[in-house]
């Protein structure tokens, strides 16, 4: 039996943890010199490569000296904690990697916490040394002090630590002499990590996470715990509720390289993959048929943010997408919960509206662009967040926040913040950056991002993790500004745009077609204003259509599916379809929308 360890690779967002994992596998020589693949081979899906994070966590499994190393790529955005909080369960180690110059970020934090309270022993990569101003050895100070601080044991404390830059291909247990080659971390791997402990007894593994395929149907992962797994075996699957149903193994595959292997018995340590299985969920545990017995299922944070999902019934609807009926929209999210844990979604008075809950406001738009890529049309309300009552006092979710950017602008960001009820923790000073650390209400966070871009053109990098409930911290400003919204269904034209532009700022560009009750762009003032751009020059034998001075009209602003669900107010919706963006208010005409202020 070969030697096995299970390594995930913690760190907060863009600090290279896939990179580190692209250049194992070319270390291990698990590709061909001719498959040469590219970058960054986990992130496989559109979205992960256009946004450059990871969403969903990937195994791969390399040889090395004789160990078979299997390799957990986790994400780093806090609203994909689900993902990492049950990855951690098949792990044995974790390889945490710093960046040299940022050090622990309060994402480092959050994924490290898991890690020392699953009882995991880290190792520490410093990565990124070759950036200019960069301090490792402080970084590592720090990565200790944090450590300590989250109550980490004397064993986890005692940590290997290596330096390098895996872009560069390179680590080195001294960052000042750059050796040729990953060999130092890989070395480190094998002498700390350990190897799982083996107890005596039956069949036993928790199912961390699930895999989908058109052929076999649903396909159980995780790691074995004890006893033995066989193709054609018969087992009992131990369900969260304690409940037991009977079932078979089909085929049993264990991870190779990034693809799988099919085998016939698998060793207790490695993970592997089941096909066959009817009917489980992540979180069962498969176990022996005769006595079965369960392992302890995975808790998961609870969301904090929720949206309101409903049918598209605008004007346009059904000219672009495939997928419109309430019927499609609630199987799609029906299938969405069986793999993203910290989802829930739950029905509302009417048929067609639905309530979604996640962990943010990025964690749910991810599900939302997914599902317009796949040929969906929907209409999403506002994002609310989760007020609880505890101890007969009504409490909101409170985030930590961390804000890099340059000195000069500092003072700008935070009376933006301390404006939507944040309280400053400290400000430190890196070079001609400034990092703030605040603590502010989930509800603050809503929206912050676009004005702390305009405000700091464009330099604010803004991170922000879940801490905990905290009585509810009272209003927070809304938009200040209205709305335009069109008046009639049409295209728009050039010269009402040219025309009307000293009202505000638009959202759609001449030639779009418009429907009533779309918001088209942001009036000047604080109140919504109804506007007609689908007017035409009205021609006479006076007036040519040309004689006029020409339109110079500003390019109009288009919004990413965040910025446009951090946008709306309460009574509109942000309308998805597989290629259009549009906001629109709720009740369409002008008449309807005065009779509800009215009454």
């Amino acid at each position: 039996m070969a030697t096995i360890k299970n390594i995930a690779i913690i760190a907060h967002v863009d600090h290279g943890k896939t990179t580190l994992v692209d250049k194992i596998m070319y270390f291990c020589h698990t590709f061909r010199e001719s498959e040469n693949t590219g970058d960054l081979v986990l992130d496989n899906d559109d979205l992960e490569r256009e946004r450059g994070i990871t969403i969903t966590s990937k195994n791969v499994a390399v040889n090395y000296k004789g160990t078979k190393i299997n390799v957990i790529d986790t994400p780093g955005h806090a609203d994909f904690g689900g993902e990492v909080e049950r990855v951690l369960n098949m792990a044995d180690g974790v390889l945490l990697l710093v960046d040299a110059f940022e050090g622990p970020m309060p994402q480092t934090r959050f994924v490290l916490q898991k890690a020392i309270d699953l009882g995991l022993k880290p190792c520490v990569v410093v990565n990124k040394v070759d950036k200019e101003n960069c301090t490792p050895d402080e970084v590592y100070e720090k990565v200790f002090d944090l450590m300590f601080e989250l109550g980490a044991e004397e064993w986890q404390l005692d940590f290997p630590v290596v330096y390098g830059s895996a872009k560069n291909n390179w680590m080195s247990n001294d960052w000042k002499k750059p050796t040729d080659s990953l060999e130092p971390l890989l070395d480190m791997v094998i002498e700390h990590i350990p190897s799982m402990e083996i107890e005596e007894g039956t069949t036993q593994m928790l199912i961390t996470s699930l895999d989908y395929s058109a052929f076999t149907g649903r396909i159980a992962i995780g790691r074995l715990q004890r006893g033995i797994l066989k193709t054609g075996m018969n087992i009992s699957l131990v369900k969260r509720d304690g409940k037991i149903v009977k079932s078979k193994v089909k085929e049993l595959f264990v991870f190779e390289g990034v693809g799988r292997k099919k085998v016939d018995e698998v060793q207790p340590g490695d993970i592997c993959a089941l096909v066959g299985l009817e009917g489980f969920d992540i979180g069962d545990t498969i176990a022996d048929f005769e006595n079965p017995e369960g392992l302890k299922t995975i808790a998961i944070d609870e969301p904090t943010m929720s949206m309101l999902f409903t049918i598209n019934d605008s004007p346009f609807f059904g000219k672009d997408g495939k997928f419109v009926t309430s019927r499609h929209i609630k199987d799609r999210l029906n299938k969405e919960l069986e793999k993203n844990l910290a989802l829930r979604v739950s029905a509302t008075d009417s048929a067609d509206k639905f309530m979604v809950f996640g962990r943010g406001v990025l964690h749910l738009s991810v599900l939302i662009e997914t599902m317009r890529r796949e040929g969906y049309e929907l209409q999403i309300g506002q994002p609310q967040v989760i007020i609880r009552e505890i101890d007969g006092v009504k409490c909101e979710p409170v985030e930590e926040m961390t804000i890099d950017l340059p000195e000069n602008v500092s003072g700008k960001a935070i009376e933006m913040v301390t404006l939507r009820k944040g309280e400053m923790l400290s400000m430190e000073a890196k070079g001609e950056r400034m990092t703030l650390q605040f603590h502010i209400p989930s509800r603050g966070i809503i929206g912050l991002r676009n004005q702390l871009l305009t405000a700091t053109a464009g330099e604010a990098i803004m991170a922000h993790r879940f801490l905990e409930y905290q009585p509810l911290k009272g209003g927070i400003p809304e938009r200040q500004n209205g709305s335009l919204v069109s008046m009639e269904k049409g295209q728009a034209i050039p010269y009402s745009i040219d025309k009307l532009q000293d009202r505000g700022k638009f959202f759609v560009e001449p030639g779009e077609d418009i429907y009533e009750g779309q918001v088209i762009g942001e009036n000047s003032r604080g109140d919504d204003m109804a506007v007609n751009v689908t007017k035409t020059k009205k021609q006479s034998n006076v007036r040519s259509s040309g004689a006029d001075d020409k339109a110079r009209i500003f390019p109009a602003i288009k919004f990413s599916l965040e910025e446009a669900l951090e946008y709306i107010q309460k009574d509109e919706y942000v309308e998805v379809t597989p290629h259009f963006l549009r906001i629109r208010k709720i009740l369409l005409t002008e008449t309807e929308r005065k009779r509800t202020k009215n009454s």
